[in-house]
């Protein structure tokens, strides 16, 4: 792997492969490009990648189609490409659990910024130590800081995308306290929501799920014209 990281690029316009990967590697990551669902799954098998910039609009198989797929059993970061001003391709691409997002055309200083954002979050040597240890436990699950990794109360480790993550980590560090969403995505440091509020709605919602689905009483609480609140004490081991 390359010091900043091995991107790749899904997208079947080849001047956007070409531009992009350029700039990428003058800025010092290592970029592999495709131009569709079967490139993407060859340069995957081929070796490790750190992050995928995945356009919507294919051919053959759509860039949601390739998000769902890949968080059934990944959890790389995905930037998805959509078209300006497509608000619904974005909001299902976050439901899908994207990262991120950036509208076409875009700045590919811009790009480079969000790509460096989303490798901070994601990589586990860059995560922020929790006071008291690395472990928080609340209601038998565990989420383990410094692995990104949270367990289930029967031991089964629980995907989640990095926005899923950031969310978690935010309300575990701040436990019974309600969070309005500016104070979620400015801890969370949730690019993805940053001017549209929804974002924060929709990693709500898959969070809740996720940790309701093995039987848990519910969790994170819906507080009307206020926002959010972590009901389970919090301990630091």
């Amino acid at each position: 792997m390359s010091p900043e990281g091995h991107i790749l690029i899904v997208d079947d316009d080849a001047e956007i492969r070409r531009l992009a990967g350029k700039f990428l590697r003058e800025h010092g990551h290592k970029v592999t490009s495709a131009q569709d669902a079967r490139e993407m799954r060859e340069a995957m098998a081929a070796g490790p990648v750190d992050l995928i910039i995945l356009d919507i609009m294919l051919p053959g198989v759509s860039g949601l189609d390739l998000c769902r797929d890949l968080r059934r059993s990944s959890n790389v970061p995905i930037i998805m490409l959509t078209a300006r001003g497509s608000d619904v391709d974005r909001i299902v691409g976050l439901e899908l659990g994207a990262d991120d997002y950036l509208a076409k055309p875009f700045n590919p200083r811009e790009l480079l910024a969000r790509i460096h954002a989303v490798l901070r979050r994601t990589r586990p040597s860059d995560a922020v130590p929790t006071e008291g240890g690395s472990s928080l436990k609340f209601s038998g699950w565990t989420l383990d800081t410094r692995r990104r990794e949270l367990t289930n109360p029967e031991g089964a480790v629980v995907d989640l995308s990095t926005g899923e993550y950031d969310l978690l980590l935010t309300f575990l560090e701040h436990p019974q306290r309600v969070l309005n969403r500016d104070q979620l995505m400015d801890a969370a440091k949730n690019r993805t929501a940053t001017g549209f509020d929804r974002a924060i709605d929709i990693q709500v919602s898959r969070l809740r799920k996720k940790l309701e689905s093995h039987g848990s009483p519910e969790m994170v609480k819906t507080v009307r014209g206020a926002g959010y609140f972590f009901a389970p004490e919090v301990e630091r081991s």
